[in-house]
C-alpha cells in the first residue's frame, strides 16, 4: 500500500497493484483499474518510488532510488 496526498492534503493509502495508469494534468491522476481515480500531490516519479519502496519492504529487498525519464 502507498500513502499518496489528494490536493486538500488529504492523506490516502492506494494498492499499487490496483494502479491502472497515472495521468499527467499537470498533477498526478491516479487511475485505477475499477475506473475510479484520485488526484494527487506527488510526482509519477514519487508515486513509482514509493511503490518500489513498498514492494522492497514487503519482500525483504532493500532499493536505491531509480531516475525514470519520460
Amino acid at each position: 500500500m502507498v500513502i499518496l496526498t489528494k490536493l486538500n492534503d488529504q492523506r490516502i493509502v492506494i494498492n499499487e497493484d490496483q494502479v491502472e495508469c497515472i495521468d499527467l494534468i499537470p498533477e498526478s491522476k491516479v487511475i485505477m483499474m475499477n475506473g475510479r481515480f484520485h488526484v494527487v500531490k506527488e510526482t509519477p516519479e514519487e508515486i513509482i518510488q514509493k511503490t518500489i519502496e513498498y514492494k522492497g519492504a514487503i519482500s525483504g529487498i532493500r532499493t536505491n532510488k531509480v531516475s525514470i525519464e519520460a
